[in-house]
């Protein structure tokens, strides 16, 4: 791990930095799969908050 030494010997570490990358951009078979998932959670969420609603104004 690298570091080094402040006055008074006392040793300073240092985190090692990851690799950058550059991303590559989403082929249209990962765009339709985001916009799949994304669509399916909506639904989830919608379908979540119509139960929360209608349990709490329920008797």
């Amino acid at each position: 791990m690298p570091y080094t030494t402040e006055e008074g010997g006392r040793l300073n570490n240092f985190a090692r930095e990851p690799k950058v990358y550059q991303a590559e951009p989403l082929s249209p078979e990962q765009k339709r799969n985001n916009i799949i998932l994304a669509s399916a959670g909506t639904v989830l969420v919608g379908g979540l908050i119509v139960v929360a609603y209608a349990i709490s104004h329920s008797g």
